[in-house]
């Protein structure tokens, strides 16, 4: 499947939307009065709530979070904002199940899900649809809010693992002018300039154009590290007729950093890993001359077609492209008596990975008195391909405890390519039904072709897929649901530090069956409790041959409950809990059998409130405690890092200078300056980042 022709339709949509809005924009004497926007223009930034009102993932789109029967998390622009948050784990820690994985997250957030790898090609969405590539820090600041579909969603999203979806909904334009510059910068000397610029023109205000601008110099405290980000976004709209609107998204975005070195578990001894110490969180085992340098941009082109009152249709087109360099080292081998080791690292060059993606849509509703069907019938076509090329590693000496000055190396063998190409085709149908007014009765069905293609493994699939689900809402403000969900994934891809590196594994099929209650309470708190049970594909490492493989069934099953709104009209909260029992099934392998799938915790918790003083109008006080259960470091549980948990501290003040709205930000993350391990998997562990002091200023013209 090829899709090459976005490019001239981006074009000839931009042309045309520059070419009317020019022409069209009333002149500065002319009167705005009486003129007002089309009811579907979309609304620009929201207006300070911890809770909100729709979701746009899957086919919930820009449906009541109570009303989706499924878990479903929504981090707000105001909690964004609340906690100065600039990346993508930054905002998912607001809820359950949410840790990292493999990496620490110096350079770019691995994340798991409940214990499941969020895949960094399928899962990340882009307003619903683009499939975008994880690969790179995915920057805030142009991002309206953040949604999570907890669990198998593959009805809409084709091949994904059922950890869940993370849905980046970009601001927009908004009936009213938006001229806004902040500044921010920490402890360490890193510091960023924003532009956000919003505006609609035209006679009937049917163009609006939303653009972000963002560079800065990157430090978060360890040694060796030095960088940059930049950020060039834009989100276009136009309403060409009462029936037919067009939306268009870009972004560009780069980082170039220094990288912090990760450390290998030892090998067992008679079945148990000992672990070094928790190092000093500011140590860095790699020099500052190894560096993650990536950047991708994302393409998103929608169009949508009123046919009727009740009728639509909707076609998106989009790309999203990742380009990286990166000297990846681990340290191993070491002596945990003396901390002498060896530093490993792995050179890669001219990385690229590319997904392309197609969504045609038709959907309406069928009224009637008693029953009303609200139906969507789409194809959606996916390619996604890779060249994760690798060349020589370098081995070093080097001191856990007392870390020494790596000298600059370069690669020494011709890069190696292991390209690879998966398929991903669909058709699927649901059908909403609303009955009485109470009871709501999902079902849809989807029919896939999968193939993925490498040097190696060549991989086929078709498969057919149900989802039901059944809702009863007693009240208007309290609904009941039960869902069974099937999904198809690709299992997993082996990490660079495996001898199959870049393999990507056969499909399988997941299962997942879930019960819970949503109520909305107080001055607008939504309330989650849900039982979730997953069965999926589980993978390990065949220590002999230091292969990425597959091993079997794991089941994931737990009670996830969620907090978020406001309490008062003082009082905003944001919370989750988890408590989950996960287990490998594969019974052939006795070194997993019943043991908990690596880097998965059972318990996890968070808690993040904002009060507003009424004593001193403008001032808000914040804090918040983000909490991880212990972890495994492998599958067969030969170690655990324990767990920890994170205390923040933060206050906003609202006032105006020389008859500007500004705000002023203090924020302090990780306030007691732990020393913990924040992440494994893989063989891999991380350390937790040091205290980090940020301040922020927002001017708003």
């Amino acid at each position: 499947m090829k899709i090459n022709l976005y490019p001239a339709i981006v074009a000839l949509s931009l042309t045309s939307w520059i070419q009317q809005a020019e022409a069209e924009t009333p002149s500065s004497g002319q009167s705005d009065a009486g003129k007002k926007l089309p009811a579907v223009i979309v609304t620009g930034e929201r207006t300070g709530s911890f809770n909100s009102d729709s979701v746009q993932v899957g086919t919930f789109r820009d449906m009541a979070p109570i009303d989706v029967p499924q878990t479903s998390n929504v981090v707000t622009r105001e909690v964004l904002d609340a906690q100065a948050i600039t990346g993508v784990f930054g905002a998912l820690r607001n809820t359950a199940g949410v840790t990292r994985s493999q990496l620490n997250g110096s350079t770019y957030d691995n994340i798991a899900i409940r214990g499941i790898l969020v895949e960094n090609r399928s899962n990340y969405r882009l307003n619903g649809s683009l499939p975008i590539i994880n690969l790179i820090d995915i920057p805030m600041e142009n991002k309206e809010r953040v949604e999570v579909l907890k669990g198998a969603s593959s009805l809409y999203y084709g091949f994904v693992p059922p950890s869940g979806i993370v849905n980046l909904v970009t601001k927009r334009a908004g009936k009213d002018p938006v001229t806004n510059v902040s500044l921010m910068a920490n402890m360490y000397g890193g510091a960023n300039t924003h532009i956000d610029l919003g505006r609609r023109f035209g006679s009937e205000q049917q163009f609006g154009a939303r653009i972000n601008l963002l560079a800065g110099r990157e430090d978060i405290g360890i040694h060796n590290f030095s960088g940059h980000r930049a950020l060039m976004s834009g989100a276009f709209d136009w309403r060409i007729t009462d029936k037919l609107s067009v939306k268009f998204d870009v972004e560009h975005y780069r980082k170039e950093v220094s990288e912090q070195a990760a450390i290998q578990a030892l090998p067992a001894v008679n079945g148990v890993i000992t672990l070094p110490p928790i190092p000093n969180a500011r140590r860095n085992l790699a020099g500052e001359w190894q560096k993650y340098d990536a950047e991708a941009t994302n393409l998103l082109l929608r169009a949508d077609y009123a046919i009727s009152d009740n009728w639509g249709v909707l076609f998106e087109i989009g790309k999203a492209q990742t380009r990286r360099d990166r000297n990846f080292s681990q340290f191993q081998n070491y002596n945990l008596g003396t901390g002498e080791g060896t530093l490993r690292t792995f050179f890669n060059r001219g990385q690229h990975w590319d997904n392309q993606n197609i969504r045609a849509e038709v959907f309406g509703r069928f009224p009637g008195q008693a029953i009303t069907h609200e139906v969507s019938v789409g194809f959606t076509g996916n390619e996604r391909s890779q060249d994760p090329r690798t060349s020589s590693t370098f081995d070093t000496t080097q001191n856990l405890y007392n870390p020494i000055d790596i000298a600059r190396q370069s690669p020494t063998m011709p890069f190696s390519a292991n390209r690879s190409k998966i398929t991903d085709l669909g058709l699927y149908i649901s059908d909403r039904i609303l009955i009485g007014g109470r009871l709501q009765v999902m079902l849809g069905v989807r029919s896939s072709f999968y193939e993925s293609v490498a040097a190696t493994t060549h991989y086929k699939a078709d498969r057919v897929n149900p989802s039901l689900s059944l809702m009863y809402k007693p009240i208007p403000n309290v609904s009941i649901y039960a869902s069974y969900i099937e999904g198809v994934e690709e299992s997993g891809q082996a990490p660079a530090n495996r001898a199959n590196n870049g393999e990507i594994l056969a499909p399988a099929v997941s299962k997942q069956k879930e019960v819970g209650v949503k109520a909305l309470v107080a001055q607008g708190i939504l309330l989650q409790v849900a039982y979730f049970d997953i069965k999926r594909a589980s993978t390990t490492v065949d220590v002999p041959t230091n292969r990425f493989v597959l091993n079997g069934m794991a089941r994931y099953s737990g009670f996830e409950l969620s907090a978020s709104g406001e309490v008062t009209k003082q009082l905003s909260l944001i919370g989750s809990a988890l408590f989950m029992e996960a287990e490998q099934l594969n019974r052939a392998n006795a070194e997993t059998f019943g043991k908990i799938p690596d880097n998965t915790p059972q318990r996890t918790a968070s808690l993040f409130a904002e009060y507003r003083l009424t004593s001193i109008p403008g001032l808000a006080l914040s804090s918040g405690v983000h909490y991880v259960g212990r972890r495994p470091v492998n599958s067969a549980n030969q170690a655990f890092v324990d767990d920890y948990a994170i205390l923040s501290l933060g206050a906003r003040y609202a006032t105006r200078i020389a008859g500007k709205r500004t705000m002023l930000q203090a924020v302090v993350d990780n306030a007691t300056n732990s020393n913990y391990w924040s992440t494994a998997g893989n063989g891999l562990l991380g350390v937790g980042a040091p205290i980090m002091f940020k301040i922020a200023s927002r001017v708003e013209f």
